[in-house]
């Protein structure tokens, strides 16, 4: 059976900044790419009339006063409710053509996350600076957490309403795309990745993303998630390098007492039993967050069950009990209906 997306809730969601010359034509393909979803623009606090030409194209506008991606993010997945979300920059780089491929993508898998791999020819859209950046930090979280994706830095994602409603979104600028990343990772969320067709931004349109300075915040937002979700692995190898330097600062002195019986530079063995007492504490600091963070662990995992797996045909919500309306249908209560025998089936769990 051939899924309607017609009868699918789709909210379109476009965090934006100074987009005024793209934007309107990224609402209008999302219209016509899904045209029964709502597209959602959430103006950053733009200068320019971004709020304006997305309302326009008929877009729902919403506002965010605190700068960076991250915090329009986490403003758009709070106040947004949908069975599936598309995310998209604003900038019109992206293809909207392909939104559908990756709707039924998640739909038809039951995952939780279809992230978009950018595929261009075009050397203006995707300059050598940000493809050797992104090869290099995408590189380094396949390295540490699991290599399910290849363009980790894509800002052309489909998530389940799950993923959405259970990501904590702490992160306030361009780093959000690695938090993401990490989440499903994390969490060991049913994902795919598919390529997509990736453009240069229209003429007159200038990006914001800084090659260095967002590279520096996303290695950093790297370092933050190691230390959060491998805290074992974090302070286990501060721990290795401060007991190899606390070793090699006490050779020399441990073989001139065997020489001579006496311990002349007495700063230095001070140095090196305060390094191994700091090796000790950091080893020890691991295994107590490692303990902490499987914990959290559980919670994030029994939060994201929390949320009621949607019903589409073949497993998933009944979505032509609601053809035709954009309403999701309020969940029957033995309350509501006095026999726990006439209730719908329990949800499936998809994990």
């Amino acid at each position: 059976m051939d899924l309607d997306l017609n009868a699918v809730d789709i909210a379109v969601v476009i965090p934006c900044y100074n987009e005024e010359v793209a934007i309107g034509r990224v609402v209008s393909d999302f219209r016509r790419a899904l045209p029964a979803a709502r597209i959602h623009v959430y103006d950053n606090a733009s200068s320019d009339r971004t709020a304006a030409v997305a309302a326009q194209a008929g877009a729902i506008v919403g506002h965010e006063p605190f700068a960076g991606k991250g915090n329009v993010m986490r403003r758009m997945f709070s106040d947004i409710d949908a069975d599936v979300f598309v995310l998209v920059d604003g900038d019109d780089t992206y293809c909207a053509a392909d939104a559908p491929k990756l709707v039924r993508t998640l739909l038809d898998n039951q995952l939780d996350m279809v992230n978009g791999a950018r595929i261009t020819e075009v050397k203006e859209a995707y300059r050598f600076g940000h493809r050797f950046g992104n090869r290099l930090l995408t590189g380094l979280v396949q390295l540490i957490f699991g290599r399910q994706f290849e363009d980790m830095l894509s800002g052309y994602r489909v998530f389940s309403r799950r993923f959405v409603k259970s990501f904590p979104a702490t992160s306030s600028g361009f780093e959000i795309e690695t938090e993401l990343t990490v989440h499903a990772l994390e969490l060991r969320m049913k994902t795919a990745e598919v390529p997509t067709r990736y453009k240069e931004r229209p003429e007159g349109s200038a990006s914001k993303l800084n090659t260095i300075r967002d590279g520096l915040r996303i290695l950093r937002m790297i370092a933050l998630l190691v230390k959060e979700e491998r805290p074992l692995a974090f302070f286990g190898t501060t721990c290795i390098l401060l007991a190899l330097l606390s070793v090699g600062l006490s050779v020399p002195i441990v073989l001139e007492w065997l020489r001579t019986g006496l311990v002349p530079r007495f700063p230095t063995a001070i140095l090196s039993v305060g390094l191994m007492l700091m090796a000790a504490l950091s080893l020890v600091c691991g295994l107590i967050l490692d303990t902490v963070t499987h914990s959290r662990r559980e919670l994030k995992r029994l939060a994201y069950l929390d949320i009621p797996a949607p019903r589409w045909p073949g497993g998933l919500r009944d979505v032509h009990a609601t053809a035709g309306t954009r309403r999701r249908p309020p969940r029957a209560t033995p309350a509501d209906s006095g026999d726990a025998a006439t209730l719908p089936p329990a949800p499936l769990v998809v994990s």
